[in-house]
This record gives C-alpha cells, structure tokens and sequence, in this order.
C-alpha cells in the first residue's frame, strides 16, 4: 500500500516537473507579450490539477499494467514458438488500438465533412459515415500490418534503415499522383496512430520479443515498430484516396 502511495507521489512530481515549462510559456505569453489576465483562474487551476491527477494515473497504470503485460505476451508467444499467432497477434493489437483511436475518430469525422463540402463525396450524411469508417478501417488495417512486418523485422534481423528509407521514398512517389484532398489527411493518419493505448503495448511487444529471442538486442532490435506504425497509414491512406476518387 505505502509502496503504491509512494510511486503515485514520484509520478505526480514527474506531472508537475512535464507540466512546469507549458504553464511557465503559457503564462509569459499571456501576461507579458499579450498583457491580457488571465481568464478565470479557479477553472484554469482546476483543470491543471485534473491535467496533473490524469498525467499521473495514467503514468502509474502504464507501469503497473500495460507495459508488464505487453512484455509478458511478447515472452508467452517467444516460447509458444508459432510465428503464426505471434503475427496474428500482433496483426489484431495494432488494428484493434488504433481503430478505437478517439483521435483518429475525430480526424475522420473532420476529413469527411472536408471531402463532402469539397465534392469529394456526397453531402448525405450516410456518405459521410461511409467515408470516415473506410479511413478508419483503412489507417487501422496499415498499422496492424505495420506490426507484423515490425515484429518479422525482429525475428528476421532485417535493418530497419532500409525498410524506413524505401517506405519514404514510396511516400514521396504516391505524393505526386495521389489527390491533393488526401495527402494531407494521410500525413496526419501517420500521427494519430502514435497513440496513448499503441505506442506503450507495441513497445513492450518489441522489447519484449527482442528480449525472448537469442542474439536479439533489446535496445538495437526492441524499438522502432512505432516508426512502421507511423508510416504505412501514410501509404495506406493516399492509397485509399486514389481508390475512391477513381
């Protein structure tokens, strides 16, 4: 119980040490060069310190669960020994995470309600509905298979260099033929999916596998299923676009 208290009172100083530079800019801005007062100071307090209890929490429940039971998975399937449901796994954790993403839920709202005033797509608000569900399963489809090439990579050894640098360059192609409506909803899909709930499970996942399998480092071979995981929605989504503009 003390034990508990205690990392929640570390991870409430590390809130307020995060936080401390925001305020401090924040509030040089606002009275300094904006020489305005600030509005309602007790909401403003209030909401900082809901800002410094979430923070905390939310720190606390990454090491107490997420990150224990992603690294514990990744040993499990390691000793299972079936690459098939290592993948299948690791397929359905990023499709699943990111396609609850409340962020991407609002940025595909937000893109239909641009392509319908912008022609794109009908003004019903059916098409609508329609066209933010085909981002969404479209972003989510590209992360899980993110995953799976971003655990292959670790099973395989395959530089990870190489895989980054051929996908940008694919990126920089499909930018040129893709609808200008698109690329930048499918630049920011590279973003969102980089969530609260995806980024600590697929990190435990990698550094966990990493850690399971023999000449695999940790630290070299551990990371990097984030950086796939930002960069096939970018593919996938320019992709979509031209689909349905055809």
């Amino acid at each position: 119980m003390y034990q508990t208290l205690f990392k929640l009172f570390q991870a409430a100083i590390g809130s307020i040490k995060d936080l401390t530079p925001i305020v401090l800019v924040v509030l040089f801005f606002q009275l300094v060069v904006l020489k305005q007062p600030l509005p309602e100071y007790g909401q403003l307090i209030a909401g900082l310190l809901l800002v410094i209890l979430g923070l905390t929490f939310f720190i606390h429940g990454l090491e107490q669960g997420l990150f224990p039971i992603g690294e514990s998975l990744a040993h499990a399937f390691a000793r299972k020994g079936s690459v098939t449901w290592l993948l299948i796994f690791s397929f359905s954790l990023g499709f699943g995470t990111t396609v609850a993403e409340p962020a991407l839920i609002a940025v595909a709202a937000e893109a239909a309600k641009v392509a319908a005033e912008g022609g794109m797509i009908e003004r019903e608000v059916q098409a609508q509905s329609s066209y933010a569900n085909g981002l969404r399963y479209t972003v989510a489809f590209s992360v899980g298979l993110a995953i799976v090439i971003g655990v292959l990579r670790i099973l395989r050894g395959w530089p990870i260099h190489w895989i980054i640098a051929g996908g940008y360059v694919l990126v920089v192609i499909m930018t040129a033929f893709a609808p200008k409506e698109i690329i930048g909803i499918a630049y920011d899909s590279g973003g969102v999916t980089t969530s609260t709930i995806t980024v600590p499970l697929v990190t435990a996942l990698g550094v966990g596998l990493a850690s399971s399998i023999k000449g695999r480092n940790p630290m070299i071979d551990g990371f990097g299923l984030i950086a796939f995981a930002s960069l096939l929605p970018m593919i996938f989504v320019m992709a979509y676009g031209m689909a349905i503009t055809q």
